[in-house]
């Protein structure tokens, strides 16, 4: 059966444990302290459909957490969508987000997880701000974003990273920090902050 076609374009919330700099955006490796990859990617759809399904407005965030490099596998994933999604969304942003549906970057990263909890719905409060945004979801994780600082002035500093021909998630991402990052859900358990966050607007299709 041929995949129902989808096209979204959605505000891309992420934050991970490495530093600022985070080395899967250069190396493909990260640059955490245990070596693996701790992260939250969330977000909220600007605009697009799967199949006749508006898509428009629905948030979500995936926690995620592997013990090495994420091409590397055996990663533990949560998926959460927010309550007030229908059905019909909650079910299309689900297909997309597992790699179901295809298309990139989710179909790529359904081949790397080992354990994957979820779809859970839940209340998902966000903050859409650039690299001031957030979201968090009581009791179970929460992120905020706040501008790099620079070290001598004291100013915040507007960094970004661009790939001229695609990138992965994104094409151009505003980079940040973190105030706080933190998830308790099943097997995906962690607590950072000060490390990499980008907020980005991100194009997904499995329609060329």
């Amino acid at each position: 059966m041929a995949a129902t076609p989808y096209r979204i374009t959605v505000h891309n919330i992420e934050a991970c444990n490495c530093g600022t700099a985070c080395g899967c955006q250069f190396s493909g490796f990260p640059t955490s302290d245990n070596g693996g990859c701790d992260a939250l990617i969330g977000g909220e759809v600007k605009e697009g459909k799967y199949g006749d399904v508006d898509l428009k407005g629905v948030r979500y965030v995936v926690a995620c957490m592997y013990p090495k490099a994420i091409h590397e596998g055996n990663g533990k994933v949560a998926v959460f969508i927010d309550q007030k999604a229908s059905d019909k969304q909650a079910e299309a942003i689900t297909m997309i987000l597992s790699g179901q549906a295809g298309g990139m970057p989710w179909e790529a990263l359904a081949g790397t997880i080992a354990a994957l909890e979820g779809p859970v719905r839940k209340p998902i409060d966000m903050q859409v701000n650039g690299t001031r945004s957030g979201y968090k979801i009581p009791g179970v994780l929460e992120m905020q974003q706040r501008p790099i600082r620079d070290g001598v002035s004291g100013q915040d500093k507007e960094v970004q990273i661009v790939y001229p021909k695609g990138g992965f998630f994104w094409n151009t991402g505003n980079i940040a920090t973190t105030d706080v990052m933190e998830a308790n859900y099943g097997p995906v358990k962690f607590r950072h902050g000060g490390g990499f966050a980008s907020y980005a607007t991100a194009t997904w299709s499995n329609q060329k």
